[in-house]
């Protein structure tokens, strides 16, 4: 590659960052007033969560004492599941221009030989529970199952030091 040919690579991909920057910045304005309903109860219970998914507000419809306290948790709890998803799918929707720019620029391993992409070196993601605290779901959860192959473990033994008269 020519000295030339480097620079207009670089100049390419200072401008494609550019266009990135500018659209996380319309990403998190849109994102700002992102509001996501989700019913439970027989649509007795609504619930609003904002982008992060945090509930804003929660409704009842005039029939809720129709439901036992434990059917009234129930559906307070589905409805605000259902607006976390539907949530999630419009995060998803407004994030995927981005991953489409993103598709397009050349990962590092394209520009230096053998140097590994990041995206290649993080686990995938475990999938979080939306079982109740003490659901056998969750009991059944153990250390053994981590998704994770290579990790190392600290020994805990005291190891020597510098001064140590086996050096």
């Amino acid at each position: 590659m020519t000295n030339e040919q480097g620079k207009g690579e670089l100049a390419g991909l200072l401008d494609e960052f550019r266009v990135q920057m500018h659209a996380i910045a319309d990403i998190h304005r849109k994102r700002a007033e992102l509001l996501a309903d989700g019913t439970g109860g027989g649509r007795r219970v609504t619930v609003t969560v904002n982008a992060d998914g945090v509930v804003v507000e929660t409704k009842f419809s005039a029939d809720i004492l129709e439901l036992e306290p434990s059917d009234i948790a129930r559906a307070v709890t589905e409805a605000a599941q259902a607006a976390a998803a539907e949530m999630a799918r419009k995060n998803s929707e407004i994030m995927a221009p981005l991953h489409d720019s993103r598709a397009r620029v050349p990962k590092l391993s394209d520009l230096i030989v053998g140097l590994p992409d990041v995206e290649d070196m993080v686990p995938a993601p475990q999938p979080i529970s939306t079982a109740p605290p003490a659901a056998r779901e969750r009991l059944r959860h153990n250390v053994e199952e981590q998704p994770f192959s290579d990790v190392e473990y600290l020994d805990p033994r005291p190891r020597g030091t510098v001064d140590d008269t086996n050096w």
